[in-house]
């Protein structure tokens, strides 16, 4: 099998609008570097200025990796494991293919049992549904060159 991803998201591929992101997470970065130095050099550092601290902080990050292109959640399936970032601020998963039980695929995600009693759950939203039936062919494919139980399941309440 064939190295096949599968892009998760939309995503920007302007140039411009990524360098934007990276130079706007090195300022809002810059801004509560400054921050924090000021209330340090004050004494008077209350709650709201670390919320603040925090939220630039994390702001920052999100658009640095996202600028980067980082932060793309993807699905890809190559021949001896599944590489999963289903999350755009969690690290990758990597599950190979031996340690997978089987597979479970509902109309919204695709859940990967494995062996360990653990599972991987591959969410898919509800804006971007293009991707969904090419997932799940990939899925599919996959499931059956491996020879992994796949089963379509019904979501209930």
């Amino acid at each position: 099998m064939d190295r096949e991803r599968f892009i998760l998201e939309p995503v920007n591929e302007n140039k411009f609008v990524r360098m934007l992101q990276v130079a706007f997470g090195i300022l809002c970065l810059l801004v509560a570097i400054v921050w924090l130095v000021m209330n340090l050099s004050t004494y008077k550092s209350t709650g709201t200025i670390w919320i603040t601290i925090i939220f630039l902080t994390g702001f920052s990050y999100y658009q640095i990796v996202s600028g980067l292109g980082w932060a793309t959640k993807f699905i890809e399936y190559e021949k001896s494991e599944v590489i999963l970032k289903a999350n755009s601020l969690l690290p990758l998963k990597k599950i190979n293919t031996s340690e997978i039980d089987r597979i479970d695929i509902y109309p919204l995600s695709i859940m990967f049992f494995l062996k360990s009693g653990k599972r991987s759950v591959l969410r898919f939203g509800i804006n971007y549904t293009e991707i969904i039936s090419p997932v799940k062919t990939g899925t599919e494919k996959f499931a059956r060159i491996n020879s992994i139980p796949l089963e379509y399941k019904q979501e209930t309440l």
